[in-house]
């Protein structure tokens, strides 16, 4: 796990629970630390921000108690499995800050696990429940077994094979596992009572615990056609890791029983030593103008409508970190969001507040011309340059100073000329009559006044022309003697790179885009994505992949760790300075 925590953590219902536990001694064991999480993700997908808040809450409760938590793939569904998402899952969480390498006093070790770990183990109990009567062979269609189950105001009804002999069930399942049934043929359903049909919690209406699967298994190959459920699959889980606290989403609520009941029955079975692990439940992450649904975001990334699992307009960890977002700013986000038992929505700005507030302090200062406009400085030189400073960080005076030319052509922002000034407008306007044009400071340079400008044939503004006045360079004593109340960036065209520059802004429109069965494609934002040719300050060359900076006047920008190439930075905004959805 993390070597250190990044902020300190606010006191919350979980919190409370895990320190009265150790007060206790509830899960005091020989040979392992007191306290014991797990994060168990499906390799189906790419983790999202969501996930990252259940990272961050069961790995920093484990760091914070001095316990461990474990990494464990619920990989019980072949058909949706892959070892490209075990990958990318492993990496976020690295990149997080996390790890599943304890280096406790007790427990020490590599605490890596998959369900599928456990698939000889599962199936010994499945037989265990048929010997004494707590599981079943169903053999009904999945029409009529859905059609039997109920709804939340009328009872379910018993299956018509719900009372095979414990012989014909062990034969069955056996028989299932040997291969001799096609996929939906039969499945195993646990028995929790006489009259569990009748429950008015549906889990606990007999629940399906095995089904058969003839599908090719990432880890175990084509060595099993039965796979176990996943609420079957997680509580044992849990019980073999000695896990002391089952965290999970308020969705698994309804669950718990099922969870309780089966680690009951399997303990008194031996199969466990008590204390048994315990569920606890908190609301998960709402975020607003995302979308975390696993089958809209592999929609999106398999129609083209982003690139890839790791586009920056994604909600993904890996989108996350491509766009530039900081692990600790994630962690601020995710600490300030709480943990509680009350689902609510938090407005996006909460994490890219976030994250500016964790980029202001290091993020490098840099200049940065997006809509780029010529300035021509027609008194000065031809062919010479005056070396121009600025610091790294005006609030870290030890990180020095970076440096860039001052010659007769520059770059300007487009915004930065008007033909036609409103009120309030300060930066370079013409002369008129005789009114001379506007003076504005170039920003660690000099004052030049407007003399004129250039446009094309359709009338579009080509350049614009000033004169310098060579005793108001920044930082000398003649710059006090020029008032100007305009202050613009600029860079030399003669030195600048040009650089690809990806400017990234929120995915869609709408708070809640799939909120009520809304078509969430209906709501994209077309600007999600805007591609610029811009003109950097020259020392930009040298940025590396996902070296991040501020450019002045713009927001944090990242050098892109897929596109860039060695010389040729790709940036991505991460976020503007301020926040340009606020209401």
């Amino acid at each position: 796990m993390s070597n250190e925590k990044t902020h300190a953590p606010a006191p919350n219902f979980l919190r409370n629970i895990v320190e009265a536990d150790l007060a206790s001694g509830a899960h005091t064991r020989q040979g392992l630390p007191p306290v014991i999480t797990r994060f168990p993700p499906e390799p189906n997908g790419y983790l999202h921000v969501g996930h990252a808040k259940s990272i961050y809450t069961n790995f920093g409760l484990a760091r914070d108690f001095g316990g461990r938590c474990h990494l464990r793939f619920d990989d019980t569904n072949p058909e949706k499995e892959e070892q490209e998402y075990v990958d990318s899952i492993m990496d976020s969480v690295r990149w997080l800050g996390f790890d599943w390498d304890y280096k406790g006093p007790v427990g020490a070790g590599n605490h890596l696990y998959f369900a599928s770990d456990y698939f000889d183990k599962l199936y010994e109990m499945a037989e265990y429940l048929i010997k004494v009567g707590k599981a079943y062979v169903d053999s009904q269609s999945a029409a009529d077994m859905a059609a039997n189950r109920g709804n939340f105001t009328t009872p379910g009804t018993n299956s018509p094979f719900r009372n095979r002999s414990v012989e014909e069930n062990l034969q069955l399942f056996r028989d299932m596992k040997a291969g001799k049934y096609k996929d939906g043929e039969h499945i195993l359903r646990a028995k929790i009572s006489e009259d569990a049909m009748s429950s008015p919690n549906m889990n606990m209406r007999d629940p399906a615990i095995y089904r058969i699967r003839h599908a090719h298994h990432h880890r175990t190959g084509d060595n099993w056609c039965i796979y176990p459920m996943y609420d079957y699959t997680h509580p044992i889980s849990d019980a073999l890791e000695n896990i002391t606290h089952s965290i999970c989403t308020l969705e698994f609520q309804d669950h718990r029983p099922f969870y309780d009941w089966l680690l009951e029955v399997l303990s008194e079975g031996g199969f466990f030593a008590k204390p048994v692990p315990h569920q606890y439940e908190f609301a998960r992450l709402n975020l607003t103008y995302i979308v975390t649904s696993k089958r809209k975001l592999r929609q999106m990334v398999e129609e083209g409508i982003v690139d890839g699992w790791d586009d920056p307009r994604l909600p993904t960890m890996a989108g996350m970190r491509r766009r530039g977002f900081t692990p600790e700013g994630i962690q601020l986000m995710c600490e300030r969001t709480g943990v509680t038992k009350s689902d609510g929505w938090i407005d996006y700005s909460v994490l890219e507040g976030a994250v500016r507030e964790d980029l202001d302090p290091k993020a490098p200062r840099a200049i940065a011309v997006l809509r780029p406009l010529k300035l021509i400085v027609e008194n000065f030189p031809e062919g010479q340059s005056v070396e121009c400073t600025s610091p790294v960080h005006p609030h870290h005076p030890e990180l020095g100073h970076r440096t860039f030319p001052f010659t007769r052509e520059l770059w300007i922002e487009e915004e930065d000329f008007m033909e036609v000034p409103t009120k309030g407008y300060f930066r370079f306007t013409p002369p008129v009559g005789d009114q001379p044009g506007a003076r504005v400071r170039l920003k660690y340079g000099f004052v030049a006044e407007c003399t004129g400008y250039d446009k094309d044939e359709n009338g579009k503004v080509t350049a614009v022309r000033v004169k310098y006045f060579e005793d108001s360079k920044s930082g000398t004593p003649g710059a006090d003697t020029y008032k100007v109340k305009g202050n613009i960036t600029w860079v030399s065209a003669e030195a600048a790179l040009e650089a690809e520059v990806r400017l990234y802004d929120r995915l869609f429109t709408e708070e809640k885009p799939d909120a009520g069965g809304k078509d969430f494609k209906e709501f994209l934002n077309p600007k999600a994505l805007e591609i610029v040719k811009a003109y950097l300050e020259p020392g930009l060359k040298n940025a590396l992949p996902e070296q991040r900076f501020q450019f002045e006047r713009h927001g944090y920008f990242v050098a892109d760790r897929v596109l860039s190439q060695p010389g040729k930075p790709v940036f991505n905004r991460i976020v503007t300075l301020k926040d340009s959805w606020a209401k």
